[in-house]
């Protein structure tokens, strides 16, 4: 992980497309999409049904390596309101080991407005904790600090005469977006008008590229 200042807190970026909280010992993630295969499969395009146990096979191991004793999840942690009902047997039980270990918070997001049944944790729709507001889509006008997800940013350069597409964050002095963390999730360009527009237009916005040892910083067009 690469630690980083945004808005006055330390904070570490890792390359998975998390984040860590040093001083909470807090790992926040966005965009899990649980069940998204699932559902897509309910209208007959099947998919292999494996997203919502690698996803959780690769959080679990986050959990694990940063010892993170808090986990919120920024909305759109399933990929409907009954996301949760359809998890395989093998995907609760690992779901709820880790709600029983850890203070798990779920924010809800626009999938997932109005689900209940959640393998444990505790539900809102957005929070301020420590001066930082958590919610899942970005708010132009939110003047706080401003953690959030929603638009699965990625980066998309040119290498070597072929196009390279990698999860980034989106930061600006007071708003920074997460990646999806989902293992069956898209992304949308981190120069797209719509990710420009939610961090408030801002000439100083980045998409931030973690590596295991640096963090890669690129300009985002107002």
């Amino acid at each position: 992980m690469v630690r980083f200042s945004f808005a006055g807190y330390e904070l570490a970026a890792l390359r998975e497309g998390a984040l860590y909280w040093p001083a909470r010992r807090a790992l926040l993630v966005a965009d899990l999409h649980f069940e998204k295969a699932s559902w897509f499969a309910a209208f007959g395009q099947h998919l292999p049904p494996y997203d919502s146990l690698a996803t959780l096979e690769a959080l679990t191991a986050l959990v694990d390596r940063t010892g993170a004793e808090e986990v919120w999840c920024l909305g759109d942690s399933f990929h409907d309101a009954k996301g949760c009902e359809r998890l395989p047997e093998a995907a609760q039980a690992m779901l709820r080991a880790l709600t029983g270990a850890t203070r798990w918070t779920w924010i809800t997001g626009n999938h997932d407005a109005g689900f209940v049944d959640h393998c444990g944790g505790a539900i809102v729709d957005e929070v301020e904790v420590d001066g930082l507001v958590l919610r899942h889509e970005a708010d132009p006008g939110e003047c706080r600090p401003e953690l959030s997800g929603h638009f699965h940013p990625k980066l998309r350069v040119q290498l070597r005469g072929r196009q390279v597409a990698r999860r980034c964050f989106v930061a600006t002095p007071t708003k920074l977006i997460l990646p999806a963390f989902g293992a069956l999730t898209g992304g949308l360009d981190a120069h797209h008008p719509e990710i420009v527009r939610a961090v408030g237009g801002a000439v100083a916005a980045q998409a931030l590229v973690p590596l295991d040892d640096r963090l890669l910083r690129f300009p985002i067009a107002a």
